[in-house]
């Protein structure tokens, strides 16, 4: 029975309400590897979609899990079922004004050459 609570499902919830998911992962699994799994399968066709595991935030039974702690020490013993599956809300950070504004002169800052 211990190899079965060593393995928990895992879907994780967009906010446009659809799923990745579920799939099995280790109690020992760390938050920052669920982060990594959900951008390798997030959908190509969603815009907006995160480019790091920093764009990520991973929220269940209510709290803000950390990248450095596993899924066994985030479960919730009020809310997650032994057998069942477990949803976490997937909320992607929107690029910063700092990072925007960067990205903008980069762009502006194009040298174009001319030799004649």
């Amino acid at each position: 029975m211990a190899g079965v609570q060593d393995q928990l499902e895992i879907k994780f919830r967009l906010t446009d309400g659809s799923d990745i998911g579920p799939r099995s992962f280790p109690a020992a699994t760390s938050v920052a590897t669920l982060k990594e799994s959900i951008l390798a399968q997030w959908p190509k066709e969603k815009e907006n979609g995160p480019r790091t595991v920093k764009d990520v935030k991973l929220i269940s039974a209510g709290k803000i899990l950390e990248n450095n702690r596993t899924v066994r020490e985030c479960q919730s013993p009020l809310c997650d079922i032994p057998g069942g599956v477990t949803t976490m809300h997937v909320v992607v950070q929107p690029p910063s004004e700092k990072d925007r504004k960067d990205a903008d002169q980069r762009k502006q800052n194009k040298c174009i050459c001319v030799i004649l």
